[in-house]
């Protein structure tokens, strides 16, 4: 069990590329990707494979808000530091809130480029995107910056509020040797190897979840075309 050589931290970086720029939905990238990232490192998607089992096993994210419950509150900093309360979001129109590993995550960086693109569509249904992920603001901004974000993205810190929607996980020593080619103590101001699994939560503006996307295998994400879908039929609602 070894960490990535700089050579195949090289070849990954090409083929986040080559998939970046490839025609096709969100999830076709993420599949090539993950078949590339299988091809160069394969002990971490065995071990990715091992923790997405434990994790169904365990009925990981299960109990997070579910369609027609309330969508608890938050308070939290974005890249600037600004406090970012979801009443505020909600108060223009439904908003897509959305978990992310952080800006090392490569299936991250796909899913939210994907999102940047598809902006315009959101925003002319009244909705609104924001992003939550556990690193420090150094690293949203770099993430806000890559991406061309326009939208918030915040710093759950510790992974509190993810904690409190059942949606944070410890990885495990296993692929903690195996990523330990990523700072994770700098990128989260701690070592406790925590992240939240990735999750849509589509709210209502009368702060009530109207759909939901939960899915231990961080390699799959929700669809843009029903991101947008599940978004304008919440704004229809309101």
């Amino acid at each position: 069990m070894t960490s990535l050589s700089p050579a195949d931290a090289e070849r990954l970086k090409h083929a986040f590329q080559r998939c970046r720029d490839m025609d096709g939905t969100l999830n076709e990238q993420l599949r090539a990707y993950a078949d590339a990232s299988r091809d160069v490192f394969p002990a971490y998607g065995e071990a990715v494979d091992n923790l997405v089992t434990r994790l169904n096993g365990n009925g990981g994210g299960e109990t997070a808000p579910r369609p027609g419950e309330s969508m608890p509150p938050f308070m939290l900093p974005d890249e600037s530091g600004r406090l970012v309360a979801l009443s505020s979001l909600l108060e223009s129109g439904p908003v897509a809130v959305m978990f992310f590993r952080g800006h090392w995550c490569p299936y991250c960086r796909l899913n939210v480029r994907a999102v940047v693109q598809a902006l315009d569509r959101v925003e002319s249904m009244g909705a609104r995107i924001v992003a939550i992920m556990p690193e420090t603001q150094e690293y949203t901004q770099q993430l806000k910056a890559e991406a061309g974000a326009p939208f918030p993205i915040l710093t759950d810190l510790d992974n509190g509020y993810a904690l409190s929607l059942n949606l944070a996980i410890w990885l495990g020593a296993e692929i903690q040797h195996l990523l330990s080619y990523q700072d994770m103590a700098k990128f989260h101001g701690n070592d406790g190897w925590m992240l939240p699994i990735p999750a849509v939560f589509v709210v209502g503006r009368d702060g009530l979840v109207k759909a939901r996307f939960v899915d231990p295998d961080f390699r799959k994400r929700i669809e843009i075309d029903d991101l947008l879908e599940a978004l304008e039929g919440a704004s229809r609602e309101a």
